[in-house]
């Protein structure tokens, strides 16, 4: 492994309803080197997910920094961020969130439509995407058409199609039978050994975690243990 990629520096996250303050995060502070795949454990309500979603500049921190790639995202105008995470990060979410009337081709495609590629070019990108987590014979099928493993590898396809730095993904296995949610583990193991993207995981599965090289425990907003 080499420097950090990320750097979280006393992040604290607030949210505010009505008179109330709800400290979701407090003074939390994380360095994840290049290479690395972190295991995120936690309660629910823990800040797991929150944290995922500052690292993918989704939210932005109350107080703190948070340094991706030697750029520091919070100050980042919406339009800069939105290059920026187009370019740098791929979110793996829990339920695929794919498009149900566009194929597998058309969702893995989607992250393109925002670059410069040609159409020629996007479709190299888009089925090399496939190739990788086992799929290029089911590019013209639709979500309704594949099972939720597949679903998922689609959806691993799309956050993969731009060659982010930075895959982060919440509760990947969550929504899959076990044989699946194995497949989900053994790709994500492959991306980041063979493909050395950095990973971050969110996930309530011990079985999940230990795949990962790191796992860190997140209690009431902060960093509480180590393994």
């Amino acid at each position: 492994m080499s420097e950090a990629l990320v750097r979280v520096e006393a992040v604290g996250k607030i949210y505010r309803r009505d008179d109330q303050e709800i400290r979701v995060l407090e003074d939390l502070s994380l360095e994840i080197p290049e290479g690395d795949f972190l295991a995120l454990m936690g309660p629910s309500g823990s800040g797991k997910t929150t944290l995922l979603n500052l690292l993918a500049g989704i939210d932005r921190p109350t107080t703190g920094r948070i340094v991706i790639d030697g750029k520091e995202i919070a100050g980042l105008a919406e339009s800069q961020l939105a290059k920026w995470r187009s370019r740098t990060t791929g979110f793996i979410f829990q339920l695929y969130n794919l498009i149900p009337v566009l194929s597998a081709f058309e969702n893995v495609e989607l992250p393109l439509l925002l670059t410069s590629l040609t159409r020629k070019q996007r479709r190299e990108h888009v089925m090399h995407a496939l190739e990788i987590v086992g799929l290029t014979d089911r590019a013209g099928h639709y979500p309704r058409q594949l099972s939720g493993g597949q679903e998922q590898r689609v959806a691993i396809a799309r956050a993969i199609v731009v060659d982010p730095k930075l895959l982060l993904a919440d509760e990947p296995t969550g929504d899959l039978d076990a044989k699946s949610a194995e497949e989900i583990l053994t790709l994500l193991q492959r991306l980041n050994r063979e493909f050395r993207k950095t990973i971050v995981m969110v996930t309530h599965d011990p079985k999940a975690a230990s795949r990962a090289t790191r796992i860190l425990h997140l209690e009431k907003g902060r960093l509480v243990e180590a393994a």
